[in-house]
């Protein structure tokens, strides 16, 4: 059975590419190889590889996007399109600890404004923003799919649910500098 692949084809308006676009060591370049390799379509590795670049630069700036975009073989806004759809890929600079307080209906029932509005008074930052030191930044999100333990946050990759004000504060004095 024959596969057919879209094939997506460059603009015909030439594309300003910024003059810096980021460089990454042997290794990561060749975490960036064996990724593209999965694919039958360099495109499709696009999420995977943002995340290479959002770890090594600390977010998705443009000479990642320029990198990516390169590497590719795709247009810039291809590359801005999928990283600003994800809340998960951050095109700004983030705290190492990013606090994503789920504001969906089963936490918001149970809780979550209050555990948003203690954590922004606790961290002195409103949703959005990050405190002076860069430690934390705090995010609203769509479901995180925990819903039988609402309320819950993310600090980072790792889920904190059932919270009370308590919990939030045990598990924000827990975090090392």
């Amino acid at each position: 059975m024959s596969q057919q692949f879209a094939q997506i084809q460059p603009l015909s308006q030439p594309v300003t590419m910024p003059d810096e676009i980021a460089t990454f060591s042997a290794e990561v370049e060749a975490e960036i190889d064996r990724h593209l390799a999965k694919y039958p379509v360099m495109r499709s590795a696009i999420l995977p590889l943002m995340f290479i670049v959002q770890r090594e630069r600390g977010y998705l700036d443009p000479p990642g996007v320029s990198y990516l975009a390169k590497r590719l073989n795709l247009r810039i806004t291809d590359i801005w399109e999928v990283a600003t759809f994800y809340s998960m890929i951050h095109t700004e600079p983030i705290g190492k600890y990013h606090i994503q307080v789920c504001k969906t209906l089963s936490c918001k029932l149970l809780g979550s404004d209050t555990i948003t509005e203690h954590c922004s008074k606790k961290l002195g930052i409103r949703v959005g923003e990050t405190t002076p030191d860069n430690k934390f930044s705090l995010s609203e999100v769509e479901c995180l799919g925990s819903c039988g333990t609402a309320p819950m946050f993310q600090v980072n990759f790792d889920y904190h649910e059932k919270l009370t004000t308590d919990k939030v504060d045990h598990v924000l004095d827990s975090l090392p500098d």
